[in-house]
């Protein structure tokens, strides 16, 4: 029921970001076809990240397993992949075979450092391609070292994410001019646009490079997070004037110590004295207190914890499927509603169902199938 509905696109399946993308496109409502190794697979039982999508095993190694992929992307919108440069050529399956199946085909390719480049064909991850764009750097307390944010910025923001956006907007371009083309996104580049605000900062003289002493990476005392009496945690930030003075009305801040909002050298003193306040009650207690306010105030949640908050329940945040805990479709849609209609397949599960909905006959099925192409 999603956006998306209508569109069929080929997933080459990898791990992390790939299938995030590939997550992304089929919530919104894409028929999201996983092309999986024969024998190598990718899949695990409750991987949420392999939501919502059909899975095909096939051999990628034989000439005929490459023959029947290339027959699927003859009925496809779009195609994506997340290998290093070079590696779907290899195989026979880069954008030249592939758009010359099908010209109206979107191309998407995903790597960490690019399709070209002197780090081009180098191994890396996240950390590597966050730290090289800058992002990495601005992370972390004063004098320490910098603090890796799990693998969201580069993997799943700069890179899944801006993936899916890519594929939309050359599909959308697809529709109009009937020609497909090929997207390059890379990781360091989709990190850097998620840089853009302190690129700002940083051209108009409003940013440190002194991590820790920034007002949005926890160098102000009113955008921090502070551990409570029970050994919990509260996140603030309570940027504007009118936001900060309910900080300190609710939290009871003598005027005299904590008027100055903005002066920088008095941030350090304020945070020590913060710390002490927030550890007088426990997380509870200060829920109580500023929790639904203009302080802009929240508890810090595990990923246990969060799917049991009220303003998460209320909004159907997350919800099992297939006795896994998981986030809902996001961004949501008032007519097309995006939903998850079942959890990971089994690599190749499939594979028959599939190539029988993109036009092969049963004789070519089962002749793939006795010579090992194909698995189900």
């Amino acid at each position: 029921m999603g956006p998306l509905q209508g569109l069929r696109l080929i997933e080459l399946a990898g791990i992390g970001p790939g299938p995030f993308s590939g997550m992304m496109l089929s919530d919104m409502g894409a028929e999201v076809i996983r092309v999986e190794r024969l024998g190598g697979a990718t899949t695990a039982p409750k991987d949420v990240l392999a939501r919502n999508r059909r899975s095909v095993s096939v051999d990628l190694k034989d000439p005929k397993g490459v023959e029947a992929v290339l027959r699927l992307v003859e009925t496809a919108d779009g195609l994506f992949e997340g290998f290093r440069p070079g590696v779907t050529e290899r195989l026979g399956l880069g954008p030249e075979e592939c758009l010359a199946r099908n010209p109206k085909l979107v191309y998407g390719r995903m790597t960490g450092w690019g399709q070209e480049g002197p780090m081009a064909s180098a191994a890396g991850h996240d950390i590597n391609y966050i730290g090289l764009a800058g992002a990495l750097h601005a992370i972390g307390r004063p004098g320490e070292k910098p603090v890796p944010p799990l693998n969201l910025v580069g993997d799943f923001g700069g890179g899944g994410m801006l993936l899916a956006f890519g594929m939309v907007c050359g599909l959308l371009e697809s529709a109009r001019s009937g020609e497909g083309q090929v997207i390059d996104a890379a990781m360091v580049d989709g990190t850097a646009s998620l840089m853009a605000m302190f690129f700002s900062f940083a051209a108009g003289g409003g940013f440190s490079d002194q991590r820790g002493t920034n007002m949005l990476d926890g160098g102000a005392p009113f955008y921090d997070t502070y551990e409570t009496a029970d050994g919990k945690a509260i996140c603030i930030g309570s940027i504007e004037p009118q936001f900060y003075a309910l900080l300190k009305e609710k939290a009871e801040l003598p005027e005299e110590r904590f008027g100055n909002q903005m002066d920088a050298s008095r941030w350090p003193a304020l945070k020590e004295e913060l710390t002490d306040v927030f550890k007088t009650k426990t997380q509870e207690e200060w829920c109580e207190l500023m929790e639904g306010t203009d302080v802009c105030f929240a508890p810090v949640l595990s990923i246990f914890e969060a799917p049991e908050h009220p303003h998460n329940k209320a909004r159907k945040s997350f919800y099992e499927v297939d006795g896994v805990m998981q986030q809902a479709p996001s961004p949501r849609f008032s007519r097309t509603v995006p939903e998850i209609s079942h959890g990971a397949r089994v690599p190749g599960e499939d594979t028959v169902s599939v190539l029988k909905d993109c036009g092969f006959a049963a004789d070519e099925i089962s002749a793939l199938q006795e010579n090992g192409i194909i698995a189900e």
